[in-house]
């Protein structure tokens, strides 16, 4: 049988949890997830643990921190003038905000805190700081690298 590979484009099914149990992400209800391995446009734990499997395998995974989404950073963590945010909004914990970058990207900011004269945004991932569990299946290897 043929195992996955570095190189490899290749299509998952997968769940991911958080220790609590709590499912954070699923593609059991959509295509499944394709991508080339080693291609690192997924977090470096998700795509090291398909490496190697064979199409039909699965396997339970947990990806520590450091291997997915990071430390949360402080410099992350924004203290924003409430006269910053527009006109008429009713500042609220869990409301999300789309920041612009230096750079000219987006980002997602979540209200963490409101204070009298500002509201504390966490522009870091959701997931930062956070162990995740994953169960993965193979699904195809969509084109092999050729050796």
């Amino acid at each position: 049988m043929t195992k996955a590979q570095n190189g490899d484009k290749v299509r998952v099914h997968y769940t991911g949890t958080l220790d609590s149990g709590e499912v954070f992400d699923s593609s059991y209800e959509r295509e499944p997830l394709e991508f080339v391995i080693g291609e690192g446009k997924l977090i470096p734990g998700f795509e090291k643990a398909v490496e190697g499997m064979e199409v039909g395998e699965k396997k339970n995974i947990k990806i520590p921190y450091q291997e997915a989404y990071g430390e949360k950073r402080d410099e992350l963590m924004l203290e924003v003038p409430k006269t910053d945010l527009p006109e008429g909004l009713e500042p609220q914990v869990g409301m999300q905000f789309q920041l612009n970058t230096p750079t000219g990207g987006t980002i997602i900011a979540e209200l963490t805190e409101v204070r009298d004269e500002t509201v504390i945004l966490d522009a870091n991932h959701p997931l930062s700081g956070k162990d995740l569990n994953f169960e993965i299946e193979l699904v195809e290897i969509v084109s092999p690298i050729i050796t």
